[in-house]
This record gives C-alpha cells, sequence and structure tokens, in this order.
C-alpha cells in the first residue's frame, strides 16, 4: 500500500512575513500551518507555535529582525500536534489555551501526536527534538484579556469548527484576527475532529468583529475585506458542501467508501486545486459520515486508525468493523 498523499510533500515552503499593523505580524508558509506574532510593550506573544521546536527557531528568527524583546506568551489556537509540539522553543514563554482545548490534550493528545506525526513527515523536521506533549500553563473559559502594556489582546473560544476548543485572537483597536483553522484561504480544511453543524455558526462570529487583517490557519495573510470575505466563504462553502452530501449519504444508506467516492467526484472539480486536498478529503469524509449519523463527539485518530481509513477509501479494501469503530 502507498503512504498518505501527505508523505509525498516533500517541497519546501516560501516563508513570508508580513507586516498587519504595527508590531503584528502574519508568519504563513505558502499552505503550511501559520503563526502570528504580536509585539507588546515589553514582549511578544507568538499565535501557534509550529510542530518541532526546531520548527519554532524560524519563528523566533523572523520576530528578531523586527524585535529584541523575549517571547513571553505561545497561544494555541487548538491542539493539533501540528500547531503545538514547538512550544518548548520559545524558552520561558506562558502558554495559554482553552480550557476545552487542554481536555482534548488530555483525551486524545498523545495519539494525535502519534498520528500527526506518521502523516505529514515534511511538518515535522526536527522531531526528535520535541521533549513531548504541549502543556498549556493558564486555560481559560470563552474569553481572556491580556494586555501587553498598553496593547490589548483579546483571546477567543470562538466556537466548535476545525476542533471543539478553538481559539481566536482579536486586537480590537487594530482589527486584526489570527483565526487558527477556522479559516483556510486557498487550502483545504482538516474536518478530522471538526463540527460542521457548528462551524457556520463560528464564521459568522468571526465575520462579526469585522477584521481589517486576518491571518488564517492555513494560506496568505488576508489585508483586503474582499479576501477576508473570500476566506469566510471558501471555508464556509467547503464545510456545508462535504456535510450535505454525508448527510445525505448516511440518509440514503450509503456506506463510508460510497459517500467518500460522492463526496470527491462532486467536490474535486471545485477544490481540488487547494492544497493538501487529497491529504484530507479521507479525514473529512470520516467524520463528516460519522457526525452525520449522529456522533458529536469526533473519534479519536491513532496511527492505526489512520492507515485503515486509507487502506478503505483510498484501495478500496474493506475495513473490519472493529476497526471502524476505534
Amino acid at each position: 500500500m502507498s503512504g498518505f498523499a501527505s508523505t509525498n510533500d516533500l517541497a519546501e515552503k516560501t516563508i513570508s512575513f508580513d507586516e498587519l499593523g504595527p508590531g503584528l505580524y502574519g508568519y504563513t508558509a505558502e499552505g503550511d500551518p501559520n503563526s502570528g506574532v504580536v509585539i507588546g510593550d515589553e514582549g511578544v506573544l507568538v499565535v501557534d507555535a509550529q510542530a518541532t521546536p526546531r520548527m519554532a527557531q524560524d519563528v523566533i528568527a523572523r520576530i528578531r529582525t523586527v524585535t529584541d524583546k523575549p517571547v513571553t506568551h505561545v497561544v494555541l489556537s487548538h491542539y493539533h500536534a501540528v500547531r503545538v509540539l514547538g512550544a518548548s522553543g520559545y524558552e520561558g514563554a506562558q502558554i495559554i489555551a482553552s480550557d476545552v482545548t487542554r481536555d482534548l490534550i488530555v483525551e486524545r493528545g498523545q495519539q494525535d501526536m502519534d498520528s500527526e506525526i506518521g502523516r505529514f513527515p515534511r511538518l515535522f523536521r526536527g522531531k526528535e527534538s520535541i521533549p513531548g506533549l504541549t502543556w498549556p500553563h493558564v486555560t481559560f473559559q470563552k474569553k481572556m484579556t491580556l494586555w501587553m502594556g498598553k496593547r490589548e489582546v483579546q483571546i477567543i473560544h470562538i466556537g466548535r469548527s476545525h476542533t471543539a476548543g478553538d481559539t481566536v485572537v482579536w486586537l480590537p483597536k487594530e482589527r486584526v484576527l489570527f483565526a487558527g483553522d477556522c479559516v483556510e484561504y486557498g487550502a483545504t480544511p482538516y474536518c478530522g475532529d471538526a463540527h460542521f453543524a457548528d462551524w457556520p455558526g463560528t464564521l459568522d462570529a468571526i465575520r462579526a468583529l469585522r477584521p481589517a487583517a486576518l491571518v488564517p490557519g492555513r494560506g496568505a495573510s488576508l489585508t483586503t475585506p474582499e479576501r477576508i470575505e473570500e476566506g469566510l466563504t471558501g471555508t464556509a462553502d467547503f464545510t456545508r458542501d462535504l456535510f450535505v452530501i454525508a448527510k445525505k449519504g448516511v440518509a440514503a444508506g450509503a456506506s463510508l467508501k460510497q459517500v467518500y467516492d460522492e463526496a470527491i467526484s462532486a467536490m474535486r472539480p471545485k477544490y481540488g486545486h487547494w492544497v493538501i486536498f487529497d491529504h484530507c478529503m479521507p479525514f473529512d469524509v470520516s467524520r463528516a459520515y460519522d457526525e452525520a449519523k449522529g456522533l458529536d463527539h469526533p473519534r479519536i485518530w491513532t496511527a492505526e486508525r489512520d492507515v485503515e481509513m486509507w487502506r478503505s477509501l483510498e484501495h478500496g479494501t474493506e475495513m473490519k468493523s472493529a476497526e471502524l469503530d476505534r
């Protein structure tokens, strides 16, 4: 059996470090996971830590081109390994996450770490430098405000979408938003741990903030109203289109493989050019199918479940019922 689509994605990506406002930067990488940078009076806050401490060093190197202030805070937009395992690279920083994100790390952090490293090796360069799971020092419910001197930083558990713990970082004065994977731009949303029914409301909450600039989880920094709306609408359209297909399939008694084939056929013409489309779709359809069947809490992805799912959907082999239920 050939490996995941992502195992063949080995090309290095060009990094952009875009100024969104005074002391506010988007670190983007042609569809790879993004980070954000907020420079306060005495220190720096980083949004999403990257996948490994070694990869975090590149974010720090970009920060050092604009300030010598220490990185004092790291905000985790959610629990996925590719976002959080580089946190130890920001020595001495306080790590902040929603209480739900911490609960998900407790429940499934180790399985997610093992699973993600197996799926996408290029994104875990220097994985030997990872000391273990990332644990937040501070958790919050719904919303907290961090004052970095005179700079107000709102950290908001915006709602369920990409995961149950999705958190955005909002600069209300500057109207700059770091959206995490609630929003993607030109990149396929990964929905393996998603809440499809809640995602539109979460996007509405983001839209209601009326950001002037938005850094998505993947894709370029969005700095015009048209681009921001394109990111919001594209994410909404993809997740809605997929969930409609899954709900129709489940109502008709279709198998997961049948729903997958229908989704690929229907969605590739519109979305197939987005980065990581082939990687995401098996995970996305699996979760959409589960939610359409009434499973609110996403099942845990283990490295073993990854392989069995991929074999079934990409290669047509049957999964045993016990394997499906893991």
